[in-house]
């Protein structure tokens, strides 16, 4: 059994063990992780007017991306490698409202530049590295026999 003196020590020592390998591992991952995966180098003005139309119209009362925001509309944040620019700015662009499933989407009627801001914002979005996330899908190949 520990005397009150010894539990006191014990306990003040992990106290600070755990709290110095906490700041050890924060720092770490701010200085040397974070850097990396967000891709802080492609940030341009095109990206952050991007980001600023994506909040002032806001995109994520419908659409999600890096995994926040509704789930009325599809996902965004690989939407650059799925789509192409051609296709984001036709439906940024479309005077009429854009449909393609069922669901509409807000005829925003946007002028090119603006489109291409947005454009290079999913573009800068697709390049974040998020460890896999969204996981592609998994389609099940058909053999003709």
């Amino acid at each position: 059994m520990l005397s009150k003196s010894h539990a006191r020590t014990f306990f003040l020592g992990g106290t600070i063990l755990s709290f110095a390998v906490f700041l050890g591992l924060s720092w770490h991952t701010l200085s040397s992780e974070v850097p990396k995966q967000t891709n802080e180098a492609g940030l341009t003005p095109e990206v952050i007017r991007g980001k600023h139309l994506w909040e002032s119209n806001n995109c994520m009362g419908c659409h999600t991306i890096f995994g926040e925001g509704a789930y009325y509309a599809p996902e965004l944040t690989k939407v650059y490698e799925r789509r192409g620019d051609a296709y984001i700015k036709a439906a940024l662009m479309s005077p009429v409202p854009w449909s393609p499933r069922g669901r509409k989407m807000v005829a925003y009627a946007l002028p090119e530049s603006d489109a291409n801001d947005l454009v290079a914002f999913f573009k800068w979005v697709n390049e974040v590295d998020l460890n896999g996330f969204p996981p592609k899908p998994k389609y099940k190949v058909s053999q003709n026999k």
